[in-house]
């Protein structure tokens, strides 16, 4: 199957209740090896990229991110026009839960119009790098006043095998009480949805909203490439 085919085939049912349930999601084996190899491979070619980012200069962790320029890689472009229309609906479920007055388009091309409305021109979807002792510290993807409020990261090497530790870690904010690690080990090609900056939870007087933020644990040894996909751009 191409990537298309494997997108359309997804149980987004199931994807849909994870991402209402737990704030995320895992498709497995969404890009085939050949594909997250083509993409490392691609890392050094210094002409699809905007902007390269040294993390420990700037406090947010230590390794190497990228963001892509347009025209995005072939893959890149497909997943977020391919996966961005099966979570909208997800998303404006979630606006309206916590009563917020906010209404996504339903397709890329219309969310990338209002982005560019808001001066918001810049893509966002990055590749990132970690040698040992890498790390990227908890935080979140917003860029500026469009943002969707979910995201994905594919895990482009072999944990156990290209590199140990390296974990994704979500932490939930959760009211009035002490916050919630989720600690995750994708495998090569594996994707992971999740909430870019709030979700809604139900509790005993209705949906509240609980803030979430994403990062990576320190690797012990080897090489981690990701790639990271956002759907709205920045300013």
């Amino acid at each position: 199957m191409d990537l298309q085919q494997r997108i359309e085939q997804t149980d987004w049912a199931n994807i849909t209740e994870s991402l209402n349930d737990r704030g995320y999601a895992t498709i497995p084996k969404i890009l085939l090896a050949h594909e997250c190899d083509a993409l490392i491979a691609n890392y050094g070619d210094d002409a699809l990229y905007r902007k390269t980012i040294q993390m420990e200069n700037h406090g947010y962790g230590m390794g190497q991110y990228k963001y892509y320029n347009y025209p995005l890689p072939g893959v890149v472009q497909q997943l977020r026009e391919g996966i961005y229309p099966n979570i909208a609906t997800v998303a404006n479920n979630w606006m309206n839960a916590l009563g917020i007055e906010k209404t996504f388009p339903g397709t890329l091309n219309e969310l990338t119009e209002l982005c560019h409305q808001h001066n918001q021109n810049r893509p966002t979807p990055l590749i990132l790098k970690y040698g040992k002792g890498g790390y990227n510290a908890m935080h979140q993807d917003l860029y500026g006043e469009i943002f969707f409020p979910m995201q994905l990261v594919v895990c482009l090497n072999e944990p156990g095998t290209d590199f140990e530790g390296g974990e994704f870690v979500l932490v939930e904010q959760r009211p009035r009480m002490q916050s919630k690690a989720i600690v995750l080990n994708p495998r090569k090609g594996d994707m992971l949805i999740f909430t870019t900056n709030f979700r809604p939870s139900k509790g005993t007087k209705g949906y509240h909203r609980v803030n979430m933020r994403h990062g990576v644990s320190e690797l012990s040894s080897g090489e981690r490439h990701t790639l990271g996909v956002i759907f709205h751009d920045a300013s």
